[in-house]
């Protein structure tokens, strides 16, 4: 039978890989991410486990269509199967074989388990590509070996991914697999796998027969017919004739294998061998200083001795061991009877359990499961113990060297970690400036500011601005000490900040009893006068909410302004985000021609708030006489006074003026959820 992987490669493919005992150097960030595209990793030979005990919806959905195209001549009903490939993947964990199962039951029960076989081989023609078929393929050079290699290296994928499932193979013997799966339809798919990778790859056709075995965990044995593969090879022996010349020999008897006991003791000192009773019959150097003081009064029993680890589950009996002699053991020692402080105990031991015919015995070949010389000192064993020969010798050294390599890495990341804290801390407290600077400014200039950038003035059109002072100011302060003012205009203005919040609306400046606030500047939009015009009736009916150190409520008089000024930081040393123009002055004297609990709005503001239909702003007209004389081509025009607000869509004839400028800022905004979060924060 040809090789499977004989296939034309490059020379440098065949070079032999560097040991690691020869590196002068260990790289241990190494980025292994840049392995070759066309490598095989054990990603894909998990991937072709996978395929076999757990398709993806996907690969079964190919399979299936291959299978129609192939076989609806002969079952017409299978065009019922087709389906939308994109609903696999909006369904991820959707049974989709497990539908397909009862549907064949449906359209031909007879013929169900036939098709399902047919469509595992069709799972394998479609799927089995590429470097999944290369991961196939360097299971095993003949079928036997392939079959032994799925129950190794699954028990190994099973306990990297801490899989705790029944699912697994066991090759109980010489054509002989034993799958165990939940899922019976599986059972079947893999029959045709199994029949699909034989041609495939070994270009055999064997006949395989399935049949359930009872228990508590469905199983099914597979029993193979390897009459028509090739013999095995016949180990050669090597005999001494009388001349000193050697000659080949095909003995397979053991007597004409001339090693003597205690050489193979020495040889192999981790073996241990065990008679169908599960006596030691013999035992290699390692365990015999370990155990030899012991086993005169604790008798030889293997089970005194060992603790079977892996593979899971293993029922010590002959029999049972002998059938997972392609599963990877792991055992780890006991302490004796009667010697608790045992200072070998737990050590682990990893390797092969080889079944011997010829005696009906079994032979246990391992080494110790160490990574470092604290691993082999502890359990009181010397480098003198692992043979020469072991690569245990190099994962032990190669342990040490990167044990010495990992402190300096974790000096180096407590380097990393403090460099990283002091950053924190410094961009902690960078925030902390930009946010004082973002109260002080607009965003955009307290930015500019932070980098040093110079700011320049600039003009901005349609700016609203407001102005407000206190009515009376001057006699309360005369009244009430520094301290009762102070505390007043902080409670007052506390709430005028979180309406600037809701509002989106720039504060400018406070100076004593005067709140100036404008719209346009940091942020322009349609509604800027809105949102002015809001903010000043909320700052009406937060002042009822007050009272002086007198007893009487706090009296505003507010006037507003749209129009295009100049804005500027002045100044280096405290400095401020100023606005200059005729406009500015123009909103100062519409505040000045307010009343007490007024709001004074200029002609260029009312046409702003009635430049969009949909709000209800109440708008009272006054004299013209009100007008300030500084307003240019006020001929005809006159100011008027806000006296409330009711938006459209509020049908309740008792709501709040909150409740509708909070419709109004939903209709604006188009997020009602900020709205309310900040309406409730207000309202605390």
């Amino acid at each position: 039978m040809a090789c499977p992987f004989a296939r034309p490669a490059p020379a440098e493919a065949f070079q032999r890989q560097p040991s690691i005992a020869e590196g002068h150097g260990w790289n241990l960030d190494e980025d292994l991410s840049e392995i070759p595209d066309d490598a095989l990793t054990l990603t894909h030979l998990n991937a072709a486990i996978q395929l076999l005990t757990a398709p993806t919806n996907e690969d079964v959905y190919e399979a299936l269509m291959s299978l129609i195209e192939k076989y609806s001549n002969r079952w017409p009903g299978l065009a019922k199967l087709k389906t939308d490939r994109n609903s696999l993947s909006i369904y991820p964990h959707y049974d989709y074989l497990a539908d397909v199962q009862d549907n064949l039951n449906q359209i031909d029960e007879s013929s169900a388990s036939r098709i399902l076989v047919l469509l595992g081989e069709e799972l394998i023609h479609t799927s089995c590509v590429g470097l999944i078929e290369r991961a196939y393929k360097c299971l095993g050079s003949n079928l036997q070996e392939f079959l032994g290699s799925l129950d190794g290296v699954y028990d190994v994928l099973k306990l990297q991914e801490e899989d705790i499932s029944d699912t697994g193979f066991v090759c109980a013997g010489e054509g002989e697999l034993i799958f165990t799966s939940e899922r019976p339809v599986l059972a079947w798919l893999l029959l045709g796998c199994l029949q699909a990778l034989s041609r495939m790859l070994f270009n055999h056709d064997p006949q395989i027969e399935m049949e359930p075995l009872e228990g508590d965990v469905p199983r099914y044995r597979y029993l193979f017919k390897l009459d028509d593969l090739e013999e095995p090879v016949v180990p050669l022996v090597a005999e001494r004739k009388s001349s000193g010349i050697l000659r080949e020999s095909v003995s397979s008897d053991a007597h004409d294998l001339k090693m003597d006991n205690d050489f193979f003791c020495r040889a192999f000192p981790w073996h241990f061998i065990m008679d169908e009773n599960l006596d030691l019959v013999q035992v290699g150097q390692g365990f015999s200083r370990l155990f030899k003081n012991y086993m005169a009064t604790s008798g030889l029993s293997a089970g005194t001795y060992f603790r079977f680890k892996r593979p899971r589950g293993l029922s010590l009996k002959f029999r049972e061991i002998v059938r997972r002699t392609n599963t990877p053991f792991m055992i780890s020692l006991r302490a004796p009877p009667g010697r608790p402080d045992f200072f070998a105990k737990g050590l682990e031991i990893k390797g092969q359990m080889v079944f011997c015919p010829e005696s009906n015995s079994l032979l246990f070949m391992g080494s110790p499961f160490l990574d470092g010389l604290e691993g082999l000192t502890c359990n009181g064993l010397f480098i003198s113990d692992i043979p020469l020969h072991d690569a245990t010798r190099e994962v032990i050294l190669v342990g040490e060297q990167a044990r010495a390599q990992d402190g300096l890495r974790r000096r180096m990341d407590k380097l990393k970690s403090s460099i990283e804290e002091a950053n924190a801390a410094v961009t902690k407290e960078r925030k902390k400036n930009v946010n004082l600077l973002q109260l002080m400014f607009p965003a955009e200039i307290a930015e500019r500011l932070w980098l040093g950038a110079q700011i320049d003035a600039k003009t901005y059109p349609d700016v609203t601005m407001l102005f407000s002072d206190i009515v009376g100011f001057t006699s309360i302060c005369s009244t009430a000490t520094p301290f009762m003012v102070i505390s007043m205009l902080e409670s007052l203005y506390k709430h005028f900040d979180e309406l600037c919040g809701f509002f989106d609306v720039y504060k400018v400046e406070t100076i004593g009893d005067a709140y100036c606030v404008a719209s346009g500047l940091h942020r322009a939009s349609i509604y800027d006068a809105h949102k002015v015009a809001w903010m000043a009736l909320r700052m009406i009916e937060t002042c009822s909410q007050f009272k002086a150190h007198d007893g009487q409520h706090i009296r505003m008089r507010i006037g507003l302004h749209t129009g295009t000024v100049l804005a500027g930081v002045v100044g280096r040393k405290m400095p401020r985000y100023c606005l200059f123009g005729h406009n500015v002055t123009i909103a100062n004297k519409f505040e000045s021609g307010s009343e007490a609990c007024k709001v004074n709005i200029s002609p260029t503001t009312k046409d702003w708030l009635i430049k969009h239909p949909g709000y209800g702003f109440q708008l009272n007209p006054r004299d013209p006489s009100c007008m300030p004389k500084e307003f240019t081509d006020s001929k005809g025009l006159t100011c008027y006074f806000l006296e409330g607000y009711q938006h459209p869509t509020v049908e309740n004839a008792d709501a709040t003026l909150q409740e509708h400028i909070e419709a109004a800022m939903k209709q604006t905004l188009g997020d009602s959820g900020e709205v309310i979060v900040v309406e409730e924060k207000l309202d605390n």
